[in-house]
C-alpha cells in the first residue's frame, strides 16, 4: 500500500486517546467540580462538521449520563441576525480541532458574557476558542495533518466522556473509558476487511448511513467521511428516521452502512437489518451483534464489544477505514480532497 498521512493517522488514534486521558483526568475531575456547583440545567454545543458529529454523541452521552437536554446552537444568529439569546442555566461548549473557526468562538463569547459557564474543546490551546472559554479541555492529539478529521474526532468523543463521567462521578465508568484505547487498537484488525467492502462498493453512485442512539453520531461520521475522501452522495439517518419515509430509496443493490453494536437498540436494528436485506439492499454491517452480521451480505465483525456509550469510539475507525480504501478503489487520493481545506473559518 501506498504511504499515506490519512491511514497513518487513522492507526495513531488509540494512543492519541491514551495521551488525553492520561494528561487531563485529573484536571477534568476539578473542572467536573466546578461545574457541578453550577447547577446547569442544559447543555448547548457550538460545533462544525465533524466537530458537530461529536456534539451529536454529547446529545446522547449527557442525556443519559446526566439528565441534561442538550440543544446544538445555530452561530448565524449571533454572527449574522444579531440576535441576543438567553443562556441561563446553560453549560456552552466550543467544540472544535482548530479552534479557529469565528462563529463558532462568538457563540462561546456570547454566552461567557451572559454568565453561563463555557468550555472549549479543542487541540489548539493558542486558538481564540480557548482563549473565548473559560475553560479549555485540550485534545492532546498531536498535529493532524491530513484534511479529514479523525484523531481529533475520537479524542473530541473521549473528552465529552471524561467530562460527562466526571461531572456523573461514576468511577466505574471513567475506568472503563480508559480501557478504549486498547479496543480501539484490536479495531484496526478490520483494515483489510474494510478495503474488501471498499471494492466491493468502488462503482457506487449513492448512498446511506444508519446508526441509532449513540451511533447517530456515527452514521454521520461515517457519510461526511464517504462525502469528502470519495465523492459518494452519502446520506445520515437514524434508524426510526429512515423507517419514516427514505426507505423508498432502497432498491436491488443498493448500498448502505448500518452501525450497530449491542446495547438498548440492537434488537430494534436487527429488524431493519433484515427489511432492508429483504428489499435488496447491498448491507455493510459494522457490528458485534450476530444476528446482524449473519443476515449482513457485508459484515464487519468488530472484534471487541464495549460499553455502548463508548462504542462510538471503536465503531468509527472501521468507518474511517471504509472511506479511506473506497476513496483508493475509485481513484482519489485520501490526503487531498477536492475543494476543502484543513481549517475552515465560517461566519
Amino acid at each position: 500500500m501506498l504511504t499515506s498521512v490519512l491511514h497513518a493517522e487513522i492507526y495513531e488514534q488509540p494512543e492519541a486517546i491514551r495521551r488525553m486521558l492520561d494528561a487531563e483526568t485529573g484536571h477534568v475531575a476539578e473542572l467536573a467540580h466546578v461545574l457541578a456547583a453550577r447547577d446547569c440545567r442544559y447543555a448547548i454545543i457550538a460545533a462544525r462538521g465533524t466537530s458537530d458529529n461529536a456534539a451529536r454523541y454529547a446529545q446522547y452521552l449527557m442525556g443519559a449520563s446526566l439528565g441534561l437536554p442538550v440543544a446544538l446552537a445555530t452561530p448565524s444568529l449571533h454572527t449574522r441576525y444579531g440576535a441576543r439569546l438567553r443562556f441561563d442555566g446553560a453549560l456552552a461548549i466550543g467544540i472544535s480541532q482548530s479552534g479557529a473557526s469565528p462563529d463558532i468562538c462568538a457563540v462561546i463569547e456570547d454566552a461567557r458574557r451572559s454568565g453561563a459557564p463555557t468550555v472549549a474543546i479543542t487541540n489548539n490551546l493558542d486558538s481564540a476558542l480557548a482563549r473565548a472559554a473559560e475553560f479549555v479541555i485540550p485534545l492532546h492529539a498531536g498535529p493532524e495533518r491530513s484534511v479529514a478529521a479523525t484523531k481529533t474526532y475520537t479524542t473530541q468523543l473521549a473528552a465529552l466522556a471524561l467530562l460527562t463521567l466526571s461531572i456523573a462521578g461514576d468511577t466505574t465508568s471513567l475506568a472503563g473509558l480508559a480501557a478504549i484505547p486498547e479496543a480501539m487498537a484490536a479495531t484496526l484488525a478490520l483494515d483489510a476487511r474494510m478495503q474488501e467492502i471498499a471494492s466491493a462498493m468502488a462503482d457506487a453512485v449513492a448512498a446511506v448511513t444508519i446508526g441509532r442512539g449513540y451511533h447517530y453520531a456515527t452514521a454521520w461520521e461515517i457519510a461526511l467521511k464517504l462525502k469528502e475522501l470519495t465523492y459518494v452522495p452519502t446520506e445520515p439517518y437514524s434508524a426510526a428516521d429512515f423507517q419514516h419515509g427514505p426507505i423508498a430509496l432502497v432498491r436491488d443493490d443498493f448500498p448502505i452502512t448500518l452501525v450497530a453494536t449491542q446495547g438498548a437498540v440492537a434488537d430494534d436494528l436487527t429488524t431493519l437489518a433484515t427489511r432492508l436485506r429483504e428489499l435488496g439492499a447491498h448491507l455493510t454491517a459494522i457490528s458485534d451483534v450476530p444476528a446482524i452480521l449473519d443476515v449482513a451480505d457485508r459484515p464487519a465483525a468488530l472484534p471487541v464489544s464495549v460499553e455502548e456509550r463508548f462504542a462510538p469510539m471503536t465503531a468509527i475507525v472501521a468507518g474511517q477505514l471504509l472511506a479511506f480504501h473506497l476513496a483508493r478503489a475509485r481513484g482519489f487520493d485520501p490526503d487531498n480532497p477536492r475543494s476543502i481545506r484543513k481549517v475552515t473559518e465560517t461566519r
